[in-house]
């Protein structure tokens, strides 16, 4: 367990801020120290899985793999990305409605779990069965597991509550560096299965300290929000059950037949990634319930969310492309040092952790000076950086030409680009959508901005499945990389349209 200490109480605090006090953890509500190893555990497993996930996929039958090609192996991984993110909105639904945020993250994390180790099972199918249950697991406890960071917190002007969300966010980066460092040499280097067990018994470790601490977490993680009365839920289930029998009915004919491929799985779920968010930001623009300022400020957060699919379309193909890449086109020796190439995983998270902190000293800075980018100013910032690091990606790729192996220092380059572009991007994103979230959909809009991730990897999956294996190409990149600065490009020249939507929020 990490270390506790007793502070004193502050006879000015707030009663209920006396009573979760005492025994700390740095000076923190001891559940956060439950939470905070629940996710870096959580993330380790799925931080884990990801760097082996296209590495296994296009690995030859012979070597242990499945011998994917490497454009249907990126495929496979963007719409397993865009299924994560997109399952958080029932995660929520779930646990708003049916068993609370406690219930619905130990039921996501056993789920994850098992996930995992039907990864290590052989055979196709376990394998698939597998991945989706880590998707469906994902998005039951993604969606909850800071919901009940903030419930540690009942008083919502604790001045500890940003404090303890930093603190839980640093769980979040060092369980995803350590994944690949661990995860990813055992299953490169010993044995795939191996490896997909280790990021089930790293869940496992997160599911122990949960159940261990699940008594230090805030009461209000098991209250159920809006249980649904027994009617609804009866039709609810209903209605599922309608629909997966649907579905199993008709991939058994498809089966059957024998004119099952994977494409039958990716073409489906890249649509409802796609069409999924749109139906959702459509329905919330015309709902009439909504004041006129509530509309304006819709129209222009779908602005921000479009720019945002964009970028995620772009940076999250470092578990795909730029795996691949490492793997075949770059020298996997430093300093004298070789490594796995599952380790260039490692550098983001890395970087996070070193450059977020002198991001948010950048931002109070200026506001100071009042100088302070807008949220517009920032979103336009981040897309060019993630264009110019498929820039870099395009003069990396002209060094691989001819079979000769780049210096490793040429991925480190994206890797830091990107991550200074996350940074721009990425945190504003989650504060804007906070700030012009309709007051009836308050609850929802983090899942909202969730979507653009699913829109992002939908995009992704679609140009994956079209060009081929020309996917990983200079042209490729170089396309990509100016889609991405003409839309950084067009949100800066608009940027005042854009915050005028806004109703005074920048």
């Amino acid at each position: 367990m990490p270390p506790t200490q007793t502070l004193p109480v502050d006879p000015e605090l707030t009663p209920q801020l006396r009573a979760v006090h005492g025994r700390t953890f740095f000076g923190h509500p001891r559940g956060l120290a439950t939470l905070f190893l629940t996710e870096m555990w959580e993330r380790f497993s799925f931080y884990g899985m990801r760097s082996l996930l296209v590495l296994y996929l296009v690995a030859p039958v012979s070597d242990g793999g499945l011998g994917f090609g490497t454009a249907t192996a990126a495929a496979v991984y963007s719409v397993y990305n865009a299924m994560v993110y997109l399952l958080t909105l029932p995660g929520g639904w779930v646990s708003d409605r049916l068993w609370g945020a406690h219930r619905t993250v130990l039921v996501g994390g056993c789920t994850i779990m098992a996930g995992h180790f039907l990864l290590a099972v052989p055979g196709e199918g376990w394998f698939f069965a597998g991945l989706g249950l880590v998707a469906v697991g994902s998005g039951l406890l993604k969606a909850n597991i800071s919901t009940m960071v903030g419930h540690l917190y009942p008083d919502r002007n604790d001045p500890r509550r940003d404090g303890g969300f930093t603190v839980f966010y640093m769980g979040i980066n060092l369980g995803a560096f350590a994944a690949p460092l661990v995860v990813g040499t055992v299953g490169q280097r010993v044995d795939w299965r191996l490896g997909f067990a280790l990021a089930g018994l790293g869940m496992a470790l997160g599911l122990v300290q949960y159940l261990l601490g699940g008594r230090r977490l805030s009461r209000a993680s098991r209250v159920v929000g809006a249980p649904l009365p027994p009617a609804e839920r009866a039709a609810v289930l209903r209605r599922a059950a309608r629909w997966t029998a649907l579905a199993v009915a008709f991939y058994a004919v498809v089966v059957g037949s024998g004119h099952y491929t994977i494409a039958w799985v990716i073409r489906p779920l890249t649509v409802v990634g796609l069409v999924v968010p749109a139906l959702v930001l459509l329905r919330m623009k015309r709902d009439k319930e909504l004041d006129a300022e509530e509309r304006h400020r819709l129209s222009g957060y779908v602005y921000f969310f479009l720019a945002a699919a964009v970028f995620w379309m772009i940076y999250d193909q470092s578990g795909s492309t730029l795996t691949v890449f490492a793997t075949e086109d770059t020298r996997t020796r430093l300093f004298g040092l070789g490594f796995p190439s599952s380790w260039f995983q490692s550098l983001n998270p890395l970087l996070v952790m070193a450059l977020a902190p002198v991001a948010a000293w950048l931002w109070v800075r200026l506001a100071r000076r009042g100088r302070n980018p807008g949220t517009a100013a920032k979103f336009g910032c981040g897309l060019l950086l993630i264009g110019l690091s498929f820039g870099v990606m395009m003069l990396a790729m002209a060094a691989a030409s001819g079979g000769a192996r780049v210096s490793p220092l040429w991925l480190a380059a994206v890797y830091l680009v990107q991550t200074v572009g996350e940074l721009a991007l990425s945190p504003v994103g989650l504060s804007v959508t906070t700030k012009l979230a309709p007051v009836k959909y308050a609850g929802q809009m983090m899942g909202v901005w969730f979507l653009a991730s699913t829109v992002g990897d939908s995009l992704a999956a679609v140009l994956q499945q079209l060009v081929g294996s020309a996917f990983l190409s200079t042209v490729s990149f170089a396309l990509q990389g100016v889609l991405a600065l003409l839309v950084g490009a067009a949100v800066l020249v608009n940027r005042w349209r854009i915050t005028g939507l806004l109703g005074g929020v920048r």
